[in-house]
């Protein structure tokens, strides 16, 4: 499968035309529903195969974010063979009260990986919280960039943005 044929196949599953507001309050006439290419596990095994040559050489721990990124970073783990954690959006009260399960991130050099990044504010936010946990958080790698000032606001937290796709990918893929 080619590049443009996994961009073509996740638009064909994933993409939506309507009426939609973003997590970052943006409003939108087109939506990538993530879930929909993360529920294929056929799909979702080829995009982390994929995504795994993006891993920098010096990550030590892949951390998906919840709730999309969690699927993603368990399939991406099983190629690039590094260990995963999975980062809440807030620590549970009960349990281990932990922010992040699984992994220990302190002292690590971590990889933030998410589905979809739009504005990029919850990579910025659970990228503070990783990091004041001790890792060490220097890039944030996606499935879809929707191209919508995410990669400038990572930018901006001294995050670099990598991505699978681009929105513009999907579309000319599609065309």
């Amino acid at each position: 499968m080619t590049h443009s044929d996994l961009a073509r196949r996740i638009h064909a599953v994933s993409h939506l035309e309507g009426h939609f507001t973003l997590r970052s309050g943006r409003a939108a006439t087109e939506y990538f529903d993530k879930y929909r290419f993360e529920g294929d596990p056929v799909l979702l095994d080829e995009i982390a195969q994929r995504m795994a040559p993006l891993v920098p050489s010096d990550t030590e721990v892949l951390a998906g974010l919840e709730m999309g990124g969690i699927p993603v970073v368990t399939a991406l783990g099983r190629y690039t063979g590094l260990p995963c954690a999975f980062v809440r959006k807030q620590a549970k009260s009960h349990g281990t009260c932990r922010l992040a399960e699984g992994a220990e991130v302190a002292g690590r050099r971590v990889l933030v990986v998410e589905d979809v990044v739009t504005s990029g504010g919850q990579i910025v936010q659970s990228t503070a919280d990783l990091r004041g946990l001790g890792a060490q958080v220097d890039e944030a790698l996606c499935v879809i960039d929707r191209e919508q000032g995410g990669a400038d606001a990572l930018a901006a937290e001294d995050i670099r943005l990598l991505s699978l796709l681009t929105a513009g990918d999907l579309r000319a893929a599609a065309a």
